[in-house]
This record gives C-alpha cells, structure tokens and sequence, in this order.
C-alpha cells in the first residue's frame, strides 16, 4: 500500500490580533473557574466552558497555564464552574485579575459554598458545577481539561451574563424571547423558496 502525500501549503501565521478580532464575534457565556481548598484558592474568569457529554455529565474548559487557578487543579485534580448571572459583573471583573486581587482576595464580597470535592461554589450562580478532573491536555499556552461533574447547584434565575465583542451583556430568556418575538417574522409566513 503506498502512502497518499499532498503537498499542504502553509498559509502565513496570522497575528494574535487578527485572531482575536475574529474571535470577539463568538459570544461566550461567563464563568467563573474555581481551584483548591480552604485558604489555599484561586479562581479565573473564562468564557471556554462547554458541555461534552451528559452520560456521564461531563464538561471541558480550556486554562491558561499561567493562570494561579492552574497549580491548584492540577494539583487537586478538581475544580468549580460557576456560570454568572447578568447582575454577577462585579464578580467576573474580579476574577479576571486585573485589579490587582489575589488568592482568596478575589473570594470576598460573595456567599461560597462547598460540596463534594471541597472547592468553592458560588451560592447565588446560575448554575455551580463540582468537578474532578478526568482528563487533561495540554496545548500550546493552555490545557484542556475534562471534567466529570460531582454535583450541580441550580438556581432559577433566568438572565445569564455572556462576553462579546469585548464587552459584558446581559442575556435575559424572558426579556430577550419578547423582543426577538417582536423582530422575528413569524414562521407561517416563511416560504421554502425563499424571497421572489
């Protein structure tokens, strides 16, 4: 059997700042990442956090292994996800480190709560996920890091805070269902061929 060879042309690297223009136009939704236990903690801001399987639930996030959180999860082998409220800004800015606040400092002004694997979750999140950590690979800058989800704190709370085009904003399901409504055409009148 011989083997298939392509010549692949590399195309020039493109620049961090290109990439992150074309990356702004991903809306994420904003989490707040949590590591280690008692007074030894940290935690990060991240919009990575996705779902990968609900058998078992089961969720990957992408880390910057410069991140303080990093040592902590993997060293502990697990962490939190605490996904915001749109009122939670105070809490993302926080956790993104660029006021200064450290360690357990970025903890305060907020009601903490712990389950299984003893990281701190977030009492008043939209949703609080305790995590171990199944897997993680490592690429590049950041590690992939898959997480088998212990326990979830719900709440029914129904406006998110999400990231896009460099900005917070608020996602309301109730609020936003009524003005995409009002926008929207209605199906009924939607032909299959499209516009004449």
């Amino acid at each position: 059997m011989n083997p298939v060879i392509r010549n692949v042309s590399v195309a020039p690297a493109i620049s961090a700042d290109e990439f992150r223009g074309a990356m702004r136009h991903l809306a994420g939704g904003v989490s707040v990442i949590t590591a280690g236990r008692g007074r030894d903690i940290s935690g990060m801001t991240v919009t990575s956090v996705a779902s990968l399987s609900v058998d078992p639930p089961s969720l990957i996030v992408s880390i910057n292994r410069a991140a303080s959180s990093w040592p902590l999860i993997a060293r502990h082998g697990v962490f939190g996800v605490n996904i915001l409220t749109a009122d939670q800004l105070d809490i993302a800015k926080r956790f993104t480190g660029k006021g200064g606040l450290k360690g357990a400092e970025r903890f305060a002004g907020a009601e903490w709560t712990t389950r299984a694997s003893g990281v701190p979750l977030l009492a008043g999140a939209l949703a609080a996920l305790d995590c171990e950590v199944e897997e993680i690979i490592e690429r590049h800058s950041h590690a992939i890091v898959i997480g088998r989800v212990l326990d979830v704190l719900a709440s029914d709370r129904t406006a998110a805070l999400a990231y896009w085009h460099g900005e917070y904003v608020a996602i309301d399901r109730e609020e936003d269902a009524v003005r995409l409504a009002e926008v929207s055409l209605p199906s009924r009148h939607v032909h299959a061929r499209g516009p004449r």
